[in-house]
C-alpha cells in the first residue's frame, strides 16, 4: 500500500504568506468603494424621498412639515402612504434631516451629516446634500 503524503508545513506557510499580501494589496481598494458605495445610497435614497414629496405637494398642495407626514397624515387630501416602507435611516444608521423651507430658496432640504452624524467633515464623515 503506497502512503499518501500531504502538504509540508513550510508549503503551507508559503501560501499563507502569499495570500496576505494579496490580501494587504486588494483589501484597502475594496474598503475605500464601501465608504463611496453608502454615499451613492444616501443620494439614492434622498431622490426616493424627493419623488415621494413631489407626489405629497400634488396632492395636498404644499411640502410636507416632516418626513413622517409621507407615511402618515391627518390632512383630508392626503392620498399615501408616499413611502412603500417606514422612513429609512441613511447608510450610517442616523436619521436624515429635513428643513423647510431648505437652503438657497428651496421649498425643502434633505441631506446626512455622513459618518460622524456632525455638521461638515471630510471623506466618509462629509455631509450629503441634495440638491
Amino acid at each position: 500500500m503506497k502512503k499518501n503524503k500531504g502538504f509540508s508545513l513550510m508549503e503551507l506557510m508559503i501560501v499563507l504568506i502569499i495570500l496576505g499580501l494579496l490580501g494587504s494589496l486588494v483589501a484597502p481598494k475594496l474598503f475605500s468603494k464601501v465608504s463611496s458605495s453608502k454615499k451613492k445610497t444616501a443620494v439614492a435614497q434622498m431622490q426616493m424621498f424627493e419623488t415621494a414629496i413631489d407626489t405629497y405637494r400634488l396632492d395636498i398642495g404644499s411640502v410636507p412639515s416632516s418626513l413622517e407626514e409621507l407615511r402618515s397624515s391627518e390632512n383630508p387630501s392626503w392620498d399615501g402612504p408616499y413611502l412603500p416602507k417606514a422612513l429609512p435611516l441613511d447608510p450610517w444608521g442616523k436619521p436624515y434631516i429635513y428643513t423647510v423651507p431648505g437652503p438657497n430658496n428651496a421649498p425643502y432640504g434633505i441631506m446626512s451629516y455622513g459618518l460622524d452624524g456632525k455638521e461638515g467633515g471630510e471623506d466618509e464623515s462629509a455631509d450629503v446634500i441634495h440638491q
